[in-house]
């Protein structure tokens, strides 16, 4: 645990994730646990401040969530958002009423005291609300720090307990001044000096690993993906020559992703990297399969057939199965601080193995969000292809040749999916944009090149923007730059007369077809 950690207690907020981010993001390590966690637990994680998070409930519901009253006696600084601010206001003895309407979107603030919490706002600031309920009225030991034109009680502090409040979200973008309001919390109230630094994370994580496999040997599934390589390069910095990472070549992968692997890891890192060409075996497997659903059935089942055998051939001495595991996958898989069983999502980087494989779990990556690991991978120096590259199925390519997965048809697919790459890093867009890919649609229509008819297919290209994958929104890439590709693809790629644009966003769409 990095010695300044700060605590999120997690109500339900759809925003809890993103608290733990800002907090990141100014420089302090964050960790979101489940409200009903004992205080004792607590205490002994020697935590620098406390957040309340905010959450759907009313704290006049019937089991509505709640957290020890102790908490707010710990003599750690606590700030409540929205609902916590409720749910801290009320254990201190105050009244917590509905609103004559719920409160949702835009709201101007007045700051009545520019001191604390609110230091450096400008004295009427835009802020983002959403409550049902208010806080209305305060004895004497909360002091009034803003109020809206509708929330008469929009900021508070305690006067005496290192309590403060904010009745609206200082994490969302919607709120200019926000990330100074957190700022002000984690460095004037808790006493933060914003040490959360990924190469102080490295070494913490190398000692723990070290620690946790003692002499063992690792195996980890390498897919090519950023997150896999980032467990990889961390275990080869970890414990050397006692890592064994396992490629497996489906035969569906992009042009170069196999060599790109080879060559990073055996070169740079010099790892014991297998590489099993079951490219063969694949492909007979989908072999007159067009269903998606099916599709991904059977590659999932060969690929752990291929990965156990591999496995099987390393050594007796390989007792740990290194995951990707991510920390939105811990908090999704239902894992807490609070002694609930964990249960954690296999990673996709590993292909979805069962647990019956018989190896332990290591998961350097379990406490970093995605642009955590990015920048991670920034530090162990892996290439920037590697560590930039946007979201790849784990079915590879099967799920981007719509219908029946044959070797003509996923040739024609790797040729228009490097064309559309090479462009969009030319025009400097890769970076800009979440994930940019072609998809081979089972249609052939009519087409006319030089004096003679055509009847080819067609090739969709889809590119998009979002933030977490959650929702996401088509990329408006400029008409020059589509224009590029498609004249590449159409002259350059055999079998491909026309190309089109997706321009739905997800919902209603998916980001992939299949």
């Amino acid at each position: 645990m990095p010695t300044e950690t700060v605590l999120i207690l997690d109500f339900g907020s759809q925003f809890a994730q993103l608290i733990a981010r800002r907090v990141r993001e100014l420089g302090v390590f964050s960790l979101l646990v489940a409200p009903g966690t004992p205080i004792e637990k607590l205490r002994s994680l020697n935590a620098k401040g406390i957040i309340l998070s905010g959450g759907p409930s009313s704290v006049f519901d019937e089991g509505a969530p709640t957290c020890d009253p102790a908490i707010l006696d710990m003599g750690v600084p606590v700030l409540g958002i929205c609902y916590g601010m409720q749910l801290g206001c009320r254990m201190l003895g105050c009244d917590v009423r509905p609103a004559a309407a719920r409160e949702y979107g835009r709201a101007q603030l007045d700051v009545l005291d520019g001191a604390g919490l609110l230091h450096g706002l400008p004295a009427r600031t835009t802020v983002w609300m959403s409550h049902g309920d208010q806080v209305r009225d305060v004895h004497g030991d909360l002091a009034v720090l803003a109020s809206t034109d509708t929330c008469p009680v929009a900021a508070v502090a305690h006067r005496s307990k290192p309590f403060f409040g904010v009745q609206f979200h200082p994490e969302v973008t919607h709120t200019p001044h926000g990330v100074d309001i957190l700022r002000n919390f984690l460095y004037g109230s808790c006493g933060c000096s914003g040490t959360w630094r990924m190469a102080d994370f490295l070494e913490r994580e190398c000692e723990r690993v070290r620690a946790e496999i003692g002499g063992d040997r690792v195996i980890c599934g390498l897919s090519g993906g950023v997150d896999s390589s980032v467990v990889a390069a961390l275990l080869a910095r970890a414990i050397g020559d006692r890592l064994t990472c396992i490629f497996v070549d489906n035969g569906l992968l992009r042009h170069g992703e196999r060599d790109l692997v080879e060559s990073t890891f055996r070169g740079a890192f010099d790892v014991d990297l297998r590489v099993i060409d079951a490219s063969r075996e694949f492909l007979s497997d989908l072999a007159g399969v067009a269903d998606p659903q099916e599709k991904r059935r059977r590659i999932g089942h060969r690929f752990i057939d291929v990965f156990r055998g591999a496995a099987a051939g390393v050594g007796a001495d390989a007792r740990w199965l290194a995951q990707g595991t991510l920390y939105p996958d811990v908090i999704e898989s239902g894992a807490s601080l609070a002694g609930t069983a964990a249960n954690i999502k296999l990673h996709h980087n590993v292909g979805g193995l069962p647990e019956n494989l018989g190896f332990r779990l290591v998961e350097p990556l379990r406490d970093l969000f995605k642009d955590e690991v990015r920048r991670l991978g920034e530090v162990l120096a892996l290439p920037p292809q590697i560590v930039w590259r946007h979201p790849f199925p784990g079915p590879g390519l099967a799920v981007r040749v719509i219908g029946e997965v044959t070797p003509e048809r996923l040739a024609i697919l790797r040729d228009c999916d490097e064309i559309l790459l090479e462009e969009i890093v030319s025009a400097d867009l890769y970076r800009a944009t979440s994930q940019v890919f072609a998809v081979l649609l089972p249609v052939r229509t009519v087409g006319v090149m030089g004096d003679g008819r055509t009847y080819d297919s067609v090739v969709a290209l889809r590119a998009v923007t979002t933030e977490d994958f959650m929702t996401a929104d088509w990329a408006r890439l400029p008409y020059d730059v589509l224009a590029r590709i498609s004249a590449r693809i159409i002259n350059e790629v055999k079998g491909v007369n026309r190309v089109v644009y997706d321009v739905s966003s997800k919902p209603p769409a998916t980001i992939e077809w299949e």
